[in-house]
């Protein structure tokens, strides 16, 4: 994929924020400092189109950014993240819940999960539950370059007899570029099934 423009679009806390629907969208959904604003900058060849925060829970809103004109990442708050307060959790669920649920656009998610850990109970929740939805899926091991090539397909193996999944899992390295063109090509491939390719038209 070549990345002729990529900008943010807009942040969203209610449905009525969101974007004209029309545009293929895939949505990255992680536990919180898994790494999606660097994988999605990684993806995008940006520094910091998508701020990365050593603070987890930064991400309090759906970011939308829009990708040559033709197509949306869409960047949904960090879950699982004890020091956000159980009021602004549930705000969270809600704003995710209603989006993943309802929005038309949405061609598939992207299910990041840390390779260097077993999943937790929250992620074998939220990976169910988005296998609930029958939308596309793809589990991302993020942070791939922290452990060596034989340990990184044991945690493959294990992260899949967990969330006991049949979509892929694809190990990537936000830091070292490492697994990117497996995962554009899953977005590639979801592009030219919905009609819209990488450029604008």
């Amino acid at each position: 994929m070549i990345v002729r423009s990529a900008a943010f679009e807009l942040g969203a806390v209610r449905r009525e924020q969101w974007p004209p629907g029309g545009l293929p969208e895939f949505a990255f959904v992680g536990r919180s400092n898994v790494g999606k604003s660097s994988l999605l900058n990684s993806l995008l060849g940006r520094r910091s189109l998508a701020r990365v925060s050593a603070t987890p829970g930064k991400t309090q809103q759906i970011n939308f950014f829009l990708i040559n004109g033709s197509f949306r990442f869409v960047d949904l708050p960090g879950y699982g993240y004890a020091a956000v307060s159980k009021r602004d959790r549930a705000r969270f669920v809600r704003m995710m819940e209603a989006y993943l649920r309802e929005r038309d656009a949405l061609r598939r998610v992207l299910h990041l999960i840390d390779i260097r850990h077993p999943p937790t109970a929250t992620d074998v929740e939220v990976h169910r539950f988005l296998q609930s939805l029958g939308l596309p899926l793809a589990v991302v091991a993020t942070k791939a370059d922290k452990v060596s090539r034989s340990e990184a397909q044991r945690s493959v193996q294990r992260i899949r007899s967990s969330l006991q999944t049949a979509w892929p899992v694809l190990s990537v390295s936000a830091e070292k570029n490492q697994g990117l063109e497996a995962l554009w090509a899953v977005i590639e491939a979801d592009l030219a099934a919905a009609g819209a390719g990488g450029s604008p038209s």
